[in-house]
């Protein structure tokens, strides 16, 4: 067996070289005489290993001194009700802009914590386009505004942070993290479930503006408050430990790399490959984002005869693409071009696609 392309929307494709480095240090990780996994979080070692990590990523994405990093357990959705815990008092309103799935699931988990006011929404184009500026309303007194940065799922994406006229903008990035350069200074939080461009599956990391951290939120516990865990340096608890280590290692790759400006170019080389092998089919392929909305890390594409897709998947497994299967909600197929994603990935895909095309249409 050798391993295949990987396109998973996450649990996804991680670096080679972090596999690798990982599975060398996997019994007996610097000088502890034990794994990563084994020794205490609270020790020198780990503690020198989880300060490391923050630095490279602070290197990465540019985040200044007064935004604290947190490394935290669960998935995004977890924090979809955190956020409104901690940033809102109760009864306090919240926009939410919806843009496909997972915005639409972050403001319903919302409602319970805060008064939901979905100030826009694009289910009328079936998600597929964002909505215009000027489209809609921010309320000066809402305690935050909340967008996915990029939509896994339906595949559109911000190409920048909306203005919100001061209101502190709270960003779900978790499938677009470190694939561009973003100003920071522009949200108030950014948080990412790992599994897509940091690392496995377990860890959220977040980036909130430490005057965030002093807002009362609503009664909660200790361990649910976000001031709390960065009082304790996300040592709360027992953190994901593995997961932090893996993430510090697709940090250091990164850099070693030439970091997220090299990874951007790379990710548009991509995903300009892959739309123009849809865009160039005569329609055997479609994408249904507008031009404007598309993703350039979650390409979904849809073949024009619904009952190809059973051969399609069969034969690209075959020839080695694998996770190409769309979405349950979307049909189709979908392709994610994560950092991890080599281009030679891409190529193959576009090579398959003319291929099956040619056989099939």
């Amino acid at each position: 067996m050798s391993r295949g392309f990987n396109f998973s929307a996450g649990p996804a494709v991680l670096p080679e070289p972090v596999l690798r480095r990982a599975q060398a240090e996997l019994l007996e990780w610097g000088g502890e005489r034990a794994s990563v996994m084994e020794v205490s979080h609270r020790g020198k070692a780990f503690i020198a290993l989880a300060e490391k990590a923050e630095a490279d990523l602070r290197a990465l994405m540019g985040i200044p001194g007064d935004y604290a990093v947190l490394f935290l357990q669960g998935g995004a959705t977890t924090h979809f009700a955190l956020l409104p815990m901690n940033l809102a008092s109760p009864g306090q309103r919240a926009d939410y802009l919806v843009t496909g799935a997972w915005s639409k699931k972050a403001a319903s988990e919302g409602k319970a914590h805060c008064a939901v006011n979905v100030v826009a929404d694009t289910a009328a184009s079936q998600y597929t386009t964002l909505p215009a500026a000027g489209s809609y309303t921010i309320d000066p007194g809402a305690a935050f505004v909340h967008l996915a940065a990029n939509e896994t799922i339906h595949g559109v994406e911000f190409p920048e942070a909306i203005d919100t006229g001061g209101v502190p903008l709270v960003a779900d990035f978790s499938s677009s993290i470190l694939s561009r350069p973003i100003d920071v200074t522009k949200y108030g939080v950014i948080y990412a479930g790992a599994q897509k461009n940091i690392g496995p599956s377990g860890l959220v990391v977040m980036v909130i503006r430490k005057d965030l951290l002093e807002r009362p939120g609503q009664p909660r516990a200790k361990i649910l408050s976000y001031k709390e865990h960065a009082a304790q340096g996300s040592m709360l608890n027992t953190p994901p430990t593995f997961a932090w280590y893996l993430a510090g290692l697709v940090f250091e790759w990164m850099r070693e790399q030439g970091g997220v400006a090299e990874f951007a170019a790379r990710n548009r080389r991509k995903a300009e490959a892959l739309y123009a092998a849809i865009d160039g089919s005569g329609g055997f392929y479609r994408n249904p984002v507008t031009k404007e909305a598309r993703s350039l890390m979650n390409v979904p594409f849809m073949l024009h005869d619904p009952a190809l897709d059973a051969a399609f998947l069969r034969e690209s497994e075959a020839a080695g693409l694998l996770a190409l299967k769309g979405h349950r909600d979307l049909g189709g197929m979908r392709a994610s071009l994560y950092n991890a994603l080599p281009y030679e990935a891409v190529a193959a895909l576009v090579d398959f696609m003319g291929d099956f095309a040619r056989r099939h249409g």
